[in-house]
């Protein structure tokens, strides 16, 4: 294998897709929520057939599904595996558009992403980056997320696949591939893969940080939504008729414990996050999320939700105070058992085998494998090399990124000093 050729490919791939603005629309109901990603959903499935797949499907929803055969004679001597990819990126309120650099032989010193408005990478602000001199590393012009999050993903699957398509003697088991909308904005696309066609024993996301990283415990996730209805009245007789939702919201957020919010909380710890509000004088609605590791804090915090806005209902018998909570995810670690655990020590033996050190870490989030195992489908997550995920300083090491295509590699093909 030539490491400069899939470096190239690996980053042809990488640019050809972050050219595809696709972000997704948390207010758009619709799946997918926004039209860039079906543009990419079409042309993924454009490249699947130009190799010569033709196993490959794009439904209404935007899933684009394909499914590589198995080229050994027994087919139940090796497990079907299946890659999961979104095509979405998240939008923070940044630029759609990606207007990549890529840095050459980074020197250790400060990486100027934008001058006029003075956005740069320092590594006195984050000294994560100096583990990558000498490294080639892609970076934003400082408007704009990279969109490694997760299109280093796909361009990884697609580069790999191409490679097992081109030298038809590596052996491999079923191959699945799903690439689906909307992951940012609640996991969305993910419940409309055809899993018929998706015929997996377990399946892998590449939906997280540096070199080495290995998940399998995810957030038990919640999204929540309190609406309140006060009662309006002029100011020259709203004593003791007027109820301001505001105030009512405010001690709603007054209630909650500040040390258990994501700014004060790391590892394990769960928190609440109110997410954004909007009011007027007589409605109001706040969104929030829940999340914790532990199932019964989880749960526990739930209620506790529930507890605040009965006493609130009783401080303010005027107003109209509704909560609705609804489970996003679940945390992969939960859905592991004695079969299915192979998943995981198939990730960990790939590592072995390419001299890699797994960082096994409790993701801070969740992924499409945190919906997928709840159906029986065991989905770990592994690195796609890039930092700083959701920031106009998001950047990708060509090294990680390759390393990170590596494994894929490693987990497709059968090989007899990694495969009993």
């Amino acid at each position: 294998m030539d490491e400069i050729i899939i470096k190239q490919k690996l980053l042809d791939n990488f640019l050809k897709y972050i050219s595809i603005p696709s972000q997704s629309n948390e207010s758009n109901r619709k799946i997918p929520s926004s039209k860039g990603q079906l543009t990419l959903a079409k042309i993924l499935y454009d490249d699947l057939y130009s190799l010569g797949i033709e196993d490959v499907s794009l439904n209404d929803y935007g899933v684009v599904q394909a499914h590589i055969p198995s080229n050994i004679d027994t087919k139940d001597k090796y497990p079907s595996i299946g890659w999961v990819c979104h095509l979405d990126t998240v939008d923070v309120g940044l630029s759609e558009v990606v207007n990549p650099r890529i840095v050459k032989n980074y020197d250790g010193g400060d990486i100027i992403l934008n001058k006029e408005k003075d956005i740069k990478i320092s590594p006195i602000e984050d000294e994560n980056i100096l583990a990558y001199v000498g490294d080639d590393i892609v970076v934003t012009d400082g408007n704009s997320v990279l969109g490694a999050d997760n299109k280093a993903a796909i361009a990884n699957v697609m580069t790999a696949v191409s490679y097992i398509v081109e030298n038809p003697n590596l052996k491999h088991g079923d191959i699945y591939l799903a690439f689906v909308p909307d992951e940012e904005i609640g996991l969305r696309g993910v419940r409309k893969i055809e899993f018929s066609k998706f015929n997996v024993d377990f399946a892998y996301t590449i939906d997280c940080c540096k070199l080495g990283e290995l998940v399998y415990e995810t957030f038990n996730a919640a999204s929540g939504k309190l609406k309140i209805t006060g009662v309006s009245a002029h100011p020259m007789n709203s004593k003791s008729n007027l109820v301001n939702p505001i105030m009512v919201a405010h001690d709603f957020i007054a209630m909650l414990d500040r040390s258990k919010m994501p700014e004060n909380t790391e590892g394990r710890e769960g928190y609440i996050w109110v997410t954004d509000i909007h009011s007027n004088v007589l409605d109001l609605s706040l969104n929030f999320n829940i999340r914790d590791h532990d199932r019964d804090n989880f749960e526990k915090s739930k209620k506790y939700l529930m507890n605040i806005v009965e006493y609130l209902r009783k401080k303010y018998e005027k107003a109209k105070i509704e909560i609705e909570i609804e489970d996003v995810y679940r945390n992969i670690c939960d859905c592991i058992d004695d079969e299915n655990v192979l998943a995981i020590e198939k990730l960990k033996e790939a590592y072995t085998c390419l001299g890699i050190e797994p960082e096994i870490i409790p993701m801070r989030g969740g992924t499409d494998g945190s919906y997928l195992s709840t159906r029986n489908i065991l989905t770990p997550n592994y690195f796609t090399g890039a930092l700083n995920f959701h920031s106009n300083k998001e950047y990708l090491p060509m090294n990680s990124f390759y390393k990170s295509f590596l494994v894929t590699l490693e987990l497709m093909i059968i090989k007899d000093r990694c495969y009993e």
